[in-house]
């Protein structure tokens, strides 16, 4: 039987914990570090299970964006993984489809960073680069990260690009920002 729920970090048992983990470091083929982990949590997980495997993960997180001076409320997708025998049958779609619907009912704007292998994925439901360019407000102030612009995606929630060629800023963390 194949289950999709979505569990707040909040809720996750440790061994919701663990196996997450384990997904995620084999999908991503020991690229994925403790910052990486770190970003996934504090938000909504969704995860697919067939007969109690894991086989599947998303992560939908709150971050702090700015943009022309408004700050906005942004659902940033992180953490997402299906299992090597499992990809290509419509699972990572199922996973996005229920972070959209997280976005799109909860957010100002959803955005991610795509990797080049998931790019096409991405932008076949929607997601498109940022036409103003990208950020960060680091300590020391906004710092441009160029490198970043063709590989952050975002969603649309109700009219948000009226700003859309100004740059996107996003919240300082550890790690890669975006």
């Amino acid at each position: 039987m194949t289950v999709l729920r979505t569990v707040h970090t909040a809720d996750l048992t440790p061994d919701d914990r663990t196996r997450i983990r384990a997904l995620l470091d084999d999908a991503f083929e020991g690229r994925f570090d403790d910052h990486d982990w770190n970003h996934a949590l504090g938000g909504s997980h969704i995860m697919v299970t067939v007969d109690g495997t894991l086989i599947a993960h998303g992560s939908v997180i709150q971050r702090r964006f700015l943009n022309r001076g408004r700050s906005l409320r942004c659902g940033y997708v992180e953490a997402v993984a299906v299992h090597r025998a499992q990809r290509r049958r419509g699972v990572a779609s199922a996973v996005m489809m229920e972070a959209e619907r997280l976005i799109d009912n909860g957010y100002d704007l959803g955005a991610l960073s795509a990797s080049s292998a998931a790019l096409d994925f991405y932008l076949a439901r929607g997601w498109r680069a940022w036409p103003g360019g990208t950020a960060v407000l680091t300590p020391d102030g906004v710092t441009r990260t160029a490198a970043d612009d063709d590989s952050t995606l975002v969603r649309a929630v109700g009219g948000l690009f009226a700003d859309e060629n100004a740059p996107l800023v996003c919240d300082w963390r550890d790690g890669d920002v975006w």
